[in-house]
């Protein structure tokens, strides 16, 4: 059984979102997201429920599934070998 990563989860979002030069304010605004949950998210400290990885993957504009798929990604320690960035 695979289990949900939430520290993959915040490397991954924190990952994407500074690719895109967005700060945190901003791109809670873009998800709906309060600023401080998704600081919490990004370290790992809070788990990010379905809609909110829904919320937030549509923000950076690439499916869900995707979205997961990097965090397994990251889970696996796969990252230092592959990028996670859309292609």
């Amino acid at each position: 059984m695979i289990e949900f990563n939430r520290l993959a989860a915040g490397i991954v979002i924190r990952r994407l979102r500074k690719e895109r030069s967005l700060s945190q304010e901003v791109f809670s605004g873009l998800t709906g997201i309060a600023r401080s949950h998704l600081a919490m998210i990004e370290l790992g400290t809070k788990q990010p429920n379905f809609e909110t990885v829904w919320r937030i993957a549509n923000a950076f504009g690439i499916p869900p599934h995707i979205m997961v798929e990097y965090i397994e990604i990251v889970a696996e320690g796969e990252f230092k070998k592959r990028p996670i960035s859309p292609p």
